[in-house]
């Protein structure tokens, strides 16, 4: 089993098959609008523009369970990111990515790489730190996912190579996707 073997909703509900993507690099993340990380969207649209021609693809998952940064209808999310960080990239279906309703996709996901911390020198990890281990006291031990903007690195045949938690720079994803490419 692999990424391939997964149908998402698109933002219009239409039902897509991830078929298409094979071949191709993705990342596939979580993402909310009003969230700390939204600016990320401006280093991952030039991180788009500069390797999609090489076969790289962008898969992104509006989000709404963590802080409700999401509350935006698909539509509306849709309009906030390609008016204000100019994203041309798939936007998808709104989705949960943990719990009983938790999409299929990312369930496989955190199954293939599971959380394995918060980089410790960046500002916001004590944030995060905070704010996880007063609602979930043991959230280190899961591999649910811990915030918006969860990244995951899919080689060109399906398989998920990589995990890249919120305060990762987009840097060290194109470092690791030049390799893949």
């Amino acid at each position: 089993m692999n990424v391939y073997d997964f149908q998402v909703l698109n933002q219009k509900g239409d039902l897509v098959d991830l078929q298409e993507m094979k071949g191709k690099v993705s990342l596939i993340m979580n993402s909310a609008t009003g969230c700390g990380f939204t600016p990320q969207y401006e280093d991952l649209q030039a991180l788009y523009n500069k390797y999609k021609d090489q076969g790289f693809e962008i898969l992104d998952f509006p989000c709404n369970q963590f802080g409700n940064q999401a509350p935006e209808s698909n539509q509306e999310i849709a309009i906030f990111c390609s008016s204000r960080y100019g994203v041309t990239f798939p936007i998808f279906s709104k989705i949960d990515v943990n719990g009983e309703n938790a999409e299929p996709l990312f369930k496989f996901l955190k199954e293939q790489k599971g959380f394995q911390g918060f980089l410790e020198n960046h500002p916001l990890t004590p944030v995060l730190h905070d704010i996880l281990s007063k609602a979930y006291p043991n959230y280190q031990e899961t591999a649910d996912i811990k915030w918006n903007f969860t990244k995951f690195l899919v080689d060109r045949t399906g398989e998920v190579v990589e995990r890249f938690e919120p305060v990762e720079e987009i840097k060290m994803i194109e470092e690791r996707l030049k390799e893949l490419l």
